[in-house]
């Protein structure tokens, strides 16, 4: 359907940017822009990210906003959980080379030799390292 044929304050998915071009614009699953005006000939879409853009008018798009499954609700048993499942391999810093890490080198298996540090050298156990930019 077209732009122009929405009523305002409709959430859309996989929008054109440009006539005929084929959709662009909120395509991955869970995504959307909403419409929130229309003027002269073109239509202005709040993106994700806050920003409000203008589109033509007559740009197509879906009114279908497709939704990912909720995760929270998701039960993957017992030995998923155990193995942490989709989370990141990480590497011990004192595996590392020197310029990896702070931990790093050192002949055979050496145990760091410092205080525990994130590889920039922050420290990462004890007092925070992060200040609060509320005002």
């Amino acid at each position: 359907m077209q732009l122009s044929h929405i009523p305002v304050a409709t959430v859309v998915h996989n929008v054109e940017m440009k006539e005929g071009k084929g959709g662009q614009i909120a395509r991955s699953a869970g995504s959307y822009v909403q419409l929130v005006g229309k003027d002269a000939g073109y239509a202005l879409l709040r993106l994700r990210s806050g920003e409000v853009r203008k589109f033509a008018a007559n740009a197509w798009q879906l009114l279908v906003r497709f939704q990912t499954r909720i995760t929270k609700n998701i039960n993957y048993g017992k030995q998923v959980v155990s193995l942490g499942w989709a989370k990141r391999p990480q590497s011990r810093g004192v595996a590392m080379n020197p310029v990896d890490h702070p931990h790093g080198g050192g002949e055979g298996k050496t145990s760091g030799g410092r205080h525990p540090v994130s590889p920039w050298g922050k420290g990462t156990k004890g007092p925070r390292t992060r200040y609060n930019t509320k005002d």
